[in-house]
């Protein structure tokens, strides 16, 4: 069945827990101030490892945000994202009574890509070093990429359409997509996002085979795409989560409306083949514009991918000349991600939920960093850019070969 045209998704809640802040007020302040927060791993069992810079979680307290009985069952990315998402509920103004009656009438997707690698790595140093009586049961879900998905609708008591998107960074994005077609479909809302956790010494040597992984010990310099001095991108920890819901439904609520979901479409081009992403990227864009009924000239920002890899930035300077014609040359471009890192299937909709944020404060967050731009783009660097935005363009591709394109409209705005 295909989604009905007349049934608008929209953004009613934001919930985020990442390195830059948790909570969605800090993470803007440090978002929009060009604030970066990356610095060497202090992880334990993590000293040793080649990648020296990441974006931690400080300042999160799980204990405080998440019951005892969940927190024994779940890793530390599910705890991220139990979080973020009772921020989202509380900003979108959902109480246990709204859909007390109609549990049916709200779904969960997450986007998950590294999955419960602490709590994983844990159970198994129990096993090798104790034995499998010291195992606990919960092992067998709390790495699960589903888990997520799974918690946080239990613990709601969502019973509509669940799904997880276990993808690489661009399923981030999908998720988003899988939620807004739901909403077509008959569903009245959505809790959609992703969190991960990658920072364990397990997780990060699943990483060491990606070359795109920048092995810089600069915090300053680690991370710097659209330069000539970009060496690859570092990993990250966290991410968020929104509430997603049909406008109508919304509006009767007395829900305020933060952002229209109006367009979006992925392509895949293989993994590593950045030089092919400029093709595979600009048809996502094209996508996610046809389907928004959107004009490039109409796109007033764009979150990039901003990898971090020469060829990569360049493929994906190139797609938005493809796609938005010389528009894309003049169009305010951020990547704020430079500030924060690379949180995976996180980091999309970190973006998305900057870029919720960008349209309703009306300024372009810069790219921390980031100075000396070789590729003919607009990115915004240094200071925040006042501008009067009503569309957003969020971009990203996954180490896999994934690419995703995201059009967002302003809350105000019912075209």
């Amino acid at each position: 069945m295909s989604p009905r045209q007349d049934r608008q998704p929209v953004v009613t809640g934001i919930g985020v827990v990442a390195p830059n802040g948790v909570g969605t007020d800090a993470f803007w302040k440090s978002t929009r101030e060009g604030i970066s927060v990356l610095d060497h791993i202090t992880r334990d069992g993590c000293d040793h490892m080649p990648v020296r810079v990441a974006g931690e979680v400080r300042g999160f307290d799980p204990e405080s945000l998440v019951e005892e009985r969940y927190l024994v069952q779940t890793d530390r990315f599910t705890h991220f994202a139990m979080a973020a998402a009772d921020m989202a509920l509380a900003d979108a103004r959902i109480t246990s009574g709204d859909y007390s009656e109609s549990p049916f009438a709200v779904g969960v997707v997450t986007a998950a890509g590294s999955g419960g690698g602490e709590f994983g790595q844990r159970e198994l140093q129990r096993l090798w070093g104790q034995g499998s009586r010291y195992v606990g049961p919960y092992q067998s879900i709390a790495w699960f990429y589903a888990a997520s998905t799974g918690q946080i609708s239990i613990r709601g008591g969502f019973k509509g359409p669940c799904g997880v998107v276990a993808s690489d960074e661009a399923g981030g994005l999908d998720a988003l997509a899988h939620a807004a077609r739901a909403i077509g479909r008959g569903t009245d809302a959505v809790v959609i996002g992703a969190a991960e956790a990658p920072l364990a010494p397990y997780s990060l040597v699943c990483q060491l085979g990606y070359r795109e992984l920048s092995t810089s010990e600069d915090p300053e310099r680690a991370y710097r795409p659209f330069t000539s001095g970009a060496s690859g991108f570092v990993p990250a920890e966290g991410g968020a989560m929104l509430v997603v819901e049909e406008e109508s439904a919304a509006r009767r609520r007395g829900a305020t409306v933060r952002a229209l979901v109006a367009g979006h479409a992925a392509t895949f081009t293989g993994a590593s083949r950045w030089e092919e992403s400029r093709e595979g990227l600009a048809q996502a864009i094209r996508g996610a514009l046809a389907e928004a009924r959107c004009a490039p000239e109409e796109v007033d920002v764009v979150f990039a991918d901003a990898l971090g890899i020469p060829d990569a930035d360049r493929a994906e300077a190139l797609a938005l000349a493809d796609a938005l014609g010389t528009h894309g040359r003049r169009v305010p471009v951020t990547a704020p991600k430079t500030g924060t890192g690379r949180a995976y299937c996180g980091a999309p909709v970190l973006d998305t939920a900057a870029a919720v944020l960008a349209l309703e404060d009306g300024v372009v967050p810069p790219t921390p960093n980031v100075f000396d731009v070789c590729h003919e783009l607009d990115v915004v660097t240094g200071r925040p850019r006042p501008a009067e935005l009503r569309t957003a363009l969020v971009l990203s591709r996954g180490l896999m070969g994934s690419n995703a394109a995201l059009v967002l409209r302003h809350g105000a705005d019912t075209r």
